[in-house]
């Protein structure tokens, strides 16, 4: 395997590790992350002297030459296929795709074609330069396979260490529209009493659990208030729909980005997502009186959850430009929403 190799200089009042003063030390050109520094050091590719550093923890000085060996990235196994996308954005760095409903974001053993990797392997081709060493894209976040919408997808290892730390720290912005079951108001008190939800300003609903696997089906996920991961969604009523209203078109906001959340935390509240096959409480029935004939068996035919990522906001990792995309409703949700009441005097654009 070909290599190049790069020789990093230890400037003044160098942190004690040699992983830590190599992340600082190393060129932003040379686009290595702090992962990708790590792993080079455990398969011995860091030398000081000519001799190995294996120790991420080894000292280091001020002045010392350190030699890393960086292997050219490695074709991975996975099979390029050339399959439409919609790219919203596109740089050296990264891209943000427009994700339909129906493809699965990452090959998995029930889905191992088809999916966005599969797609963006034969779109970027060489301007791939390498995620851990390998020729393939930076799944930073994901979306359902039923959910389309907005990804952000690195091209680079720098990219990828910088897009996920912001996903991490929670300041990417992430929207979404959803419709729903019910209205989620400020003005039910059957919300009030229901644990982890309360309202802020603006009639916004916030959502506060903790989520994890469910006990007996681990294809899902449940709310808990002992165990799992914390999780803030928060929900704003944008309209709402029949006499007496029985549905809503809501935009959800994530504080954070778990699975499902979305999906359970409405769910949870009382507010299932309308098609959805998991939390949609054994595909909940819309009312014929509150919203007729033609529009129920609109929404009961509805054959996903009605969720669309519809903005998403990020630094970029090298020009740290604040970047904000927007993605207008596919053509599903537009169609449900003007078989609703009221839904084509909306100003819905697709």
């Amino acid at each position: 395997m070909s290599e190049h190799r790069l020789v990093v200089r230890i400037s003044a009042d160098p942190p004690a590790r040699l992983d830590k003063a190599l992340s600082r030390d190393v060129p932003e050109e040379a686009a290595l992350s702090r992962t990708r520094l790590a792993r080079l050091i455990a398969d011995g590719q860091v030398q000081r002297d000519g001799a190995p550093l294996t120790d991420p923890k080894a000292k280091v000085a001020e002045g010392d030459l350190i030699e890393i060996a960086v292997p050219q990235a490695t074709d991975v196994e996975t099979v390029a296929e050339v399959i439409p996308l919609s790219v919203i954005y596109e740089d050296e760095q990264l891209i943000v795709i427009d994700k339909p409903a129906g493809m699965v974001v990452h090959p998995a053993p029930g889905s191992p074609s088809g999916t966005l990797v599969n797609a963006l392997l034969a779109h970027c081709g060489d301007s791939l330069s390498g995620i851990g060493g390998e020729k393939r894209p930076g799944i930073v976040h994901r979306i359902d396979k039923e959910t389309s919408g907005l990804l952000v997808v690195a091209k680079s290892d720098r990219a990828h260490h910088a897009l996920a730390a912001q996903f991490e720290a929670h300041t990417a912005e992430r929207a979404y529209l959803a419709l729903c079951h019910g209205v989620p108001d400020a003005g039910d008190p059957r919300l009030r009493g229901i644990r982890g939800t309360s309202f802020e300003p603006g009639n916004v609903l916030k959502i506060t659990t903790q989520l994890g696997r469910h006990r007996t089906d681990r294809q899902k996920q449940a709310v808990s208030f002992d165990s799992g991961r914390h999780a803030i969604t928060r929900a704003r009523l944008l309209h709402s729909f029949g006499t007496p209203p029985s549905m809503a078109l809501i935009e959800c906001r994530l504080e954070t980005g778990r699975t499902h959340q979305i999906r359970v935390h409405m769910a949870h509240a009382g507010h299932a997502l309308i098609g959805d096959p998991v939390y949609g409480g054994g595909r909940r029935r819309a009312s014929p009186t509150a919203l007729g004939v033609s529009a129920a068996a609109a929404v009961d035919g509805f054959r996903r959850q009605a969720l669309h990522a519809a903005t998403l906001g990020f630094v970029h990792p090298t020009t740290d430009e604040w970047l904000s995309f927007s993605a207008p409703l596919p053509d599903d949700m537009v169609a449900l929403i003007h078989a609703l009441p009221g839904g084509v005097d909306l100003d819905i654009q697709n």
